[in-house]
């Protein structure tokens, strides 16, 4: 067992219903961080750590079909969980993984998907998927409704539990539920620095009854203490992740309005006796439509100061005085995604687009 020491908070992990029967923490344990691209992992940490994680009542875990070795980590997690707590605590673990075809790929056949799918399972270690959130890197390309409705056909077959939708902008996301895709949440990135969920994305989810998952949410670690009155770094940072929240951090006005948000969020955290990261992660908890917040972590370290973030309430103040700086911001501004999605654009460049079986796969 991870030698974490975890205070369980005094209300609670905070949970929601994504489906009748389908139920999740408010935090979600994110995979991204293992994947390798933010430097070197201890596998066998990193998999005991995962323990501490349902201990304290996180019991949803992200990851995806592209990121590399993440599902067989969770899949030898799932079957340490089991050998100790049995098979009925298992079926409490809630395991959100993604299916990202290719975009040189696109559209994927029927066999593929299938193909996929059945490869995440076998390295989840599951006969049925949990939740699987579909991407697609190119709306020019048709297929998409086709191969969500492919999606669909596995559901129905008893492979997947419950379907989702990751990185999609409102319109797309529309089609998807038009055409009966039983859509029941969409991954998005959300946080204080960037809110482009609010610019039709959100409305949708509450008229359609569909939850967001936000990721994102301390902006690769950018959103805590460690970046308060710290000089701007630029551009050469340590990892992808940092170097795509610091082009985020650009396009919300600058080094220095995102200074006097951390400045803002530390007033608001000391009224509370917590963290810049709790406070950024209940804002974003408290936004409508949001259903949990993903976390990224490599090892149970952070784990008892994520917890916090369920004690905190901000009041009318606390939000007032967050909102002024807010008002402030020159962007992001567009739909969910819309940035990345340009391959000449700053964001579109650092991205990796043929990660599942293609040119960029590692390993």
């Amino acid at each position: 067992m991870s030698g974490t020491s975890v205070g369980i908070p005094a209300g609670g992990v905070e949970t929601v219903d994504l489906a009748p029967g389908y139920t999740i923490s408010r935090l979600i344990k994110g995979g991204w961080q293992l994947a390798g691209d933010h430097g070197s992992v201890e596998r066998e940490r990193a998999v005991q750590d995962m323990l501490a994680f349902p201990a304290a009542g996180i019991t949803t875990f992200d990851c995806a079909d592209i990121y590399r070795g993440v599902e067989e980590m969770i899949g030898d997690f799932r079957l340490r969980y089991a050998n100790r707590h049995g098979a009925d605590a298992l079926r409490r673990l809630r395991i959100h993984t993604k299916y990202v075809p290719d975009a040189d790929d696109l559209p994927p056949s029927r066999a593929a998907t299938r193909a996929i799918i059945e490869r995440s399972a076998r390295r989840l270690r599951q006969t049925r998927l949990d939740l699987v959130q579909l991407h697609w890197w190119r709306y020019e390309v048709d297929g998409l409704v086709e191969t969500a409705l492919h999606l669909r056909e596995l559901q129905e077959e008893g492979r997947i539990d419950q379907l989702g939708a990751t990185n999609f902008d409102t319109p797309h996301l529309a089609a998807l539920l038009d055409a009966g895709v039983p859509l029941v949440a969409c991954q998005i990135q959300y946080s204080l620095l960037d809110r482009r969920p609010e610019n039709g994305m959100t409305a949708l989810a509450a008229a359609r009854g569909l939850k967001l998952l936000a990721y994102g949410t301390l902006a690769g670690g950018f959103l805590s203490d460690a970046w308060l009155g710290r000089p701007d770094p630029g551009h050469a940072l340590a990892n992808r992740s940092l170097v795509k929240y610091r082009l985020i951090i650009d396009e919300f006005g600058g080094w220095g309005l995102f200074q006097e948000l951390l400045r803002t969020c530390r007033r608001v955290a000391d009224r509370h006796g917590v963290s810049i990261a709790n406070v950024a992660t209940r804002w974003v908890l408290d936004r409508p439509t949001v259903g949990a917040a993903i976390v990224g972590a490599r090892y149970a370290a952070h784990l008892p100061e994520n917890l916090r973030s369920f004690a905190v309430r901000l009041d009318d103040a606390d939000r007032a005085e967050i909102d002024a700086v807010l008002a402030q911001a020159k962007g992001p501004s567009g739909d969910t995604y819309a940035l990345e999605r340009d391959r000449g654009g700053p964001h579109g460049r650092i991205m990796k687009y043929n990660l599942n079986t293609g040119e960029d796969r590692i390993g």
